[in-house]
């Protein structure tokens, strides 16, 4: 027996629904086509099961770890959605390891999606760099193209730990052509890194011992540059939440 799919009771399977204000009538869009479109761009955002939990309601201001108003942070991130797309600078979230960065930018993206239906894309920075390295193999179908064509399209990207991979000419040469593909387009991109956004050694001065490396240093100080043109800075300092919630756990 054939189980007919169930048809909306508002629409009756047409997509669209009557508005009447007294006598002007008139069709919207269903709020079943607009959930399905939410459904989708979610799908299409490739966010990982790691985070889909994360929403910016769910995100812990009251940290004991944190050496910032992590009330602030939200603010701006909250403001970011508010704003955008009449804003489109994009956000530079930096601070070390388990301050909440990428929880941060996943749940803007899931804001924009789900208040405003704008297409989103999460991407790890290493796993796109091997990607399209694997593009190369001839026994991969994919080619560097289509790798890279979702990332230079989509309206908001958001490019997590930028400069966790060690720095080549092959690697500066594929950051470059991201964020200056997505400049020129004039499209919004979303980035954390944990390294602090000071200038390479070359630039400020001859590197000690125990000197941490620093953003310019990870992707070059072209592209460091660039993406102070492109994006808004947004520090957040602390210790790692994770770490201590998993110490916390064997007490």
């Amino acid at each position: 027996m054939k189980v007919s799919a169930e048809v909306c009771p508002l629409c009756e399977g047409t997509g669209w629904k009557t508005v009447s204000a007294e006598r002007d009538r008139r069709v919207t869009r269903c709020d079943c086509r607009l959930q399905a479109r939410t459904r989708s761009l979610l799908a299409a955002a490739r966010i990982p099961k790691r985070y889909e939990h994360c929403e910016l309601s769910e995100f812990d201001t009251r940290f004991e770890g944190a050496h910032c108003s992590l009330e602030g942070v939200l603010l701006e991130a909250r403001g970011f959605v508010t704003e955008y797309p009449v804003e489109n600078s994009g956000l530079l979230l930096i601070g070390p390891i388990g301050v909440g960065k990428t929880h941060l930018a996943v749940g803007i993206l899931k804001e924009l999606i789900l208040q405003k239906g704008i297409p989103c894309l999460f991407y790890d920075y290493r796993e796109l760099l091997k990607q399209i390295q694997n593009s190369y193999n001839d026994s991969v179908k994919a080619t560097e193209l289509e790798v890279l064509r979702p990332v230079f399209e989509t309206e908001v990207l958001v490019l997590d730990e930028l400069g966790a991979v060690k720095p080549t000419e092959w690697v500066w040469d594929t950051v470059a052509l991201i964020l200056n593909t997505r400049y020129n387009d004039n499209r919004t991109t979303l980035i954390t890194t944990n390294f602090d956004d000071k200038p390479a050694s070359s630039v400020g001065g001859p590197r000690g011992a125990t000197r941490d490396e620093t953003l310019g240093d990870r992707i070059g100080e072209r592209m460091r540059s660039r993406l102070h043109e492109m994006c808004r800075i947004i520090k957040i300092d602390g210790s790692d939440f994770r770490q201590k919630f998993r110490s916390a756990s064997f007490r």
